[in-house]
């Protein structure tokens, strides 16, 4: 008997554990974006629209059903908290769309964001194609260091020297150099080399959403919801250990929902201004040297009263201050932990990585070439950061709602590799690359962000960004307010 493949949100859903029942009206549908189809359902209703995020590989499907399902686990959360029927869900895909290109919306004070850095690119070497990351002050160093150069090289000087020195290399060797010096390059791989290669061979078989239960902890009951907007994490309290993209979307998304969000920085380690201007809406931020007295134990009286702990370090980075999910489970019995990393599981597991260098490995830019042999592509937002981020929002609204009926402390594990497999072999509607075409769908004439755009006055100044695209019957329409500077807040909850 042969069924209809499932749509990428029942296949995210069934990942997080949901029940299905709340995607009953779903079905077997290979695409969420028909409206006509989910007008009926009782809890999803969407907005369809085809030709945004055109690409080859089914990028607005992921999109829209990251989304989906985080308002979803959002909605059954607040009929927990409530004792109402779970509330209809909404999307809306040019708000989806906006949202996951939202680093390129941001203005402040008319000013557009800093994305790439002058050697964050594509490279030609000997063999084919290298991707370097260089964005962070420490990382253009050390990739300079492999070069031969100082630090205070001009960018001009160091992308000619760059060139020509890769130009003569093979890409694994670069790759291999440059990681060695603590910098980050990644060869072009295809699909199937990267399926082949045993990094990539390490993901095989494992789960979209790694869940586990941790210990037999009791049911943590919060206060009952009243009041509008719906705010379905409002009392929950979420330390905040992410930076860049995919962590810090999704504890925006958390701050969206109502929870005390508190980010903590290493005051020694550089982040990028515009990132958190993007990134920080909802938020507070402040710095705590974990290696320092003072700071541990200011951390350590933020985890005493914590709800949830999320952390988007490379594995071992916050485990070598003994921050184990477990040690942290062990003080704070019920807490729920968020874990993300760039690789997963395997031997890069504790590598750096960012989005754009996964989609490079995995062979996501192999897809996405403009033809055989050409330069390797992009997805057009960077999807495995914007995806992730709402499918760890929603693994921990899920484990909030699991904890609220059953009890345990909860861990929910992801990372940008294994979501590029999602995007790669599982989401309906992947289509191999065609030497007579450039993407899979071409661009919609029609569509016009400035509708899914919003200003807001602050700290920070007057910011153009994104409206959220989670929504459902009663969910807020915005932030509760804007992004402060970094790392400039008091280390303390705010009172109830």
């Amino acid at each position: 008997m042969n069924h209809a493949p499932l749509s990428g949100t029942e296949q995210a859903w069934a990942a997080l554990g949901g029940d299905p029942a709340l995607l009953a009206h779903l079905g077997s549908s290979a695409h969420l974006g028909s409206s006509a189809r989910l007008g009926s359902s009782a809890h999803l209703g969407t907005v369809g629209s085809d030709g945004l995020l055109p690409a080859r590989l089914p990028v607005m499907e992921l999109a829209r059903s990251a989304v989906a399902v985080c308002s979803l686990a959002a909605a059954e959360l607040a009929a927990r908290r409530t004792g109402h029927p779970v509330p209809r869900v909404r999307i809306d895909d040019g708000a989806v769309a906006t949202a996951f290109t939202s680093e390129r919306h941001l203005r402040i004070d008319g000013r557009a964001a800093t994305t790439f850095a002058p050697l964050s690119r594509f490279w030609r070497t000997s063999d084919g194609w290298v991707r370097t990351h260089a964005n962070y002050p420490h990382h253009r160093a050390r990739l300079l260091a492999t070069l031969g150069l100082p630090a205070d090289t001009p960018d001009d000087l160091a992308v000619d020297t760059a060139a020509a020195s890769f130009a003569g290399r093979p890409s694994d060797e670069i790759e291999r150099t440059v990681y060695a010096a603590g910098g980050l390059a990644v060869a072009a791989r295809t699909p199937g080399q990267w399926a082949a290669d045993p990094r990539g061979a390490a993901l095989a078989g494992t789960p979209l959403v790694g869940r586990e239960r941790i210990d037999g902890a009791p049911v943590r009951r919060t206060a009952a919801l009243t009041g509008e907007p719906l705010l379905p994490a409002a009392g929950l309290r979420v330390l905040d250990l992410t930076r860049v993209i995919a962590g810090p979307v999704a504890t925006r998304t958390l701050a969206l929902l109502g929870a005390d969000v508190l980010r903590i920085d290493a005051p020694q380690l550089p982040e990028s201004p515009d990132a958190h201007s993007d990134t920080g809406f909802g938020k507070r931020s402040v710095e705590l040297d974990l290696a320092g007295r003072s700071g541990r134990a200011a951390f350590d009286g933020l985890l005493a009263d914590a709800d949830v702990v999320v952390v988007g370090y490379r594995p071992g980075s916050v485990e070598r201050f003994g921050l184990t999910p477990r040690s942290l489970a062990a003080r704070r019995p019920g807490l729920v932990i968020g874990r993300l990393s760039a690789w997963g599981h395997g031997p890069w597991a504790g590598q750096r990585g960012f989005d754009s260098l996964v989609q490079v490995a995995t062979g996501i830019a192999s897809v996405e070439a403009a033809g055989p042999g050409g330069r390797p592509g992009a997805l057009p937002a960077q999807a495995l950061d914007h995806g992730t981020g709402y499918l760890l929002a929603a693994a921990v609204l899920r484990a909030l709602t699991e904890q609220h009926d059953e009890g345990g402390s909860r861990l929910v594990t992801l990372s940008l590799a294994r979501t590029a497999a999602w995007l790669l072999d599982e989401l309906p509607a992947h289509r191999e690359p065609d030497a007579d075409t450039d993407t899979e769908t071409a661009a919609d004439p029609s569509y016009d962000p400035e509708k899914w755009l919003t200003e807001t006055d602050g700290p920070l100044g007057r910011l153009r960004h994104a409206l959220p695209p989670v929504a459902f019957d009663g969910s807020p329409a915005d932030w509760s307010r804007p992004p402060g500077p970094l790392g400039a807040d008091a280390p303390g909850w705010l009172t109830a």
